[in-house]
């Protein structure tokens, strides 16, 4: 089986993302009364038992904020690959400081956002304001480490875990 298909969203009792398993270790937690098994993607690995690709586990668990890092990457899909300014999609992005640099604009989420060149140039060492130019939205930190990991993964490979993930439209 590939790899790349063989994730399972794991949910928490309440129906939020906890976590990604390979599929061996979701029947695991299947067959030990752990979790039970919510969609599947209707392989057949024992008779009337599919392969899973989201469970529910039947009892509650906390789990601690992971903060996400600041990487072009992680930027780029933050921003779902267009554009702040101009709302252009493409991957030809640059990264642009809301507040410059040179002005004290430091490297956090909440100061970066994903520009086209054209739109970087045009708003040079200035703010949004003082360009004349709108931001799409205000940038802000993703909301948990793996709320970001399931969203990119729900997005291009597993859409059936999109109304499991709270923003995300199927």
């Amino acid at each position: 089986m590939n790899n790349s298909k063989n994730k399972v969203l794991v949910l928490n009792a309440s129906y939020e993302p906890l976590n990604i398993c390979n599929w061996k270790r979701a029947v695991v937690l299947i067959f030990k009364g752990k979790a039970e098994q919510v969609e599947h993607n209707g392989k057949v690995i024992y008779p009337d038992f599919h392969i899973p690709t989201v469970i529910r586990l039947r009892r509650y668990i906390r789990v601690p904020y992971k903060e996400i890092p600041l990487t072009r990457k992680n930027l780029m899909h933050r921003d779902h690959y267009t554009c702040q300014y101009c709302n252009t999609k493409t991957t030809d992005l640059t990264i642009d400081h809301v507040i410059p640099r040179s002005r004290g604009g430091t490297d956090v989420w909440e100061n970066v956002v994903a520009s086209c060149q054209r739109c970087n140039v045009k708003k040079g060492d200035r703010t949004p304001k003082e360009a004349s130019m709108h931001l799409l939205k205000h940038p802000r930190a993703p909301l948990g480490h793996l709320y970001f990991e399931a969203t990119k993964l729900a997005t291009s490979s597993f859409p059936i875990w999109q109304k499991y993930i709270i923003g995300l439209s199927a």
